[in-house]
């Protein structure tokens, strides 16, 4: 495993606009899927085959009102992004991906940080919610140690929808975790 970037410069954060979408896709089926995935510790290639992502899922986050697609920038390349949508009280964190060669270095961490003081401010939301892959217990303890919490709620995961990948399990489900903000 490549050792990760220590050497941050500033992160910038934009909203995605339609000339993104080619570059988003790809930057988060690198951090999910395939070999590619492997050199990050967010893959989910051990759980499911097929796409993360695509064009059209990307283009609907970021035509939606409700909705913002975060492009994170370093030194002018994309290194990251995230989704946040305004369901009332709340925010819907989502489509968060840091390239692979670039995870373990403090990105995440400072993304997620970023994500929420925007979530605040733009729509004064008082909770940050998400929904996590319920068997990447390394993944939820991350969320875990930077004070989400495991509500034990879960929806199944979608079987037979080849948008959101193949299974290689049939155990999976999507767990519920929340933040007060």
């Amino acid at each position: 495993m490549e050792i990760a970037d220590t050497h941050p410069a500033a992160l910038t954060f934009r909203p995605a606009g339609p000339a993104d979408i080619p570059a988003l896709v790809e930057l988060v089926e690198s951090a999910y899927r395939g070999e590619a995935s492997r050199a990050g510790w967010t893959t989910e290639a051990d759980y499911l085959d097929g796409q993360r992502t695509d064009e059209a899922a990307v283009r609907a986050i970021i035509d939606s009102p409700d909705s913002v697609l975060l492009v994170v920038e370093r030194g002018g390349e994309q290194v990251a992004c995230c989704q946040l949508e305004h369901r009332g009280d709340h925010a819907y964190f989502g489509m968060f991906a840091v390239r692979p060669q670039l995870q373990g270095a403090g990105l995440g961490k400072e993304i997620l940080a970023e994500a929420e003081r925007r979530a605040r401010a733009l729509w004064n939301a008082t909770e940050m919610r998400m929904t996590v892959v319920n068997v990447r217990e390394e993944l939820i303890a991350y969320y875990v140690r930077r004070g989400y919490r495991r509500t034990g709620e879960l929806s199944p995961f979608p079987y037979g929808d080849e948008r959101f990948g193949v299974p290689r399990r049939t155990d999976l489900a999507f767990e519920l975790l929340t933040k007060p903000l």
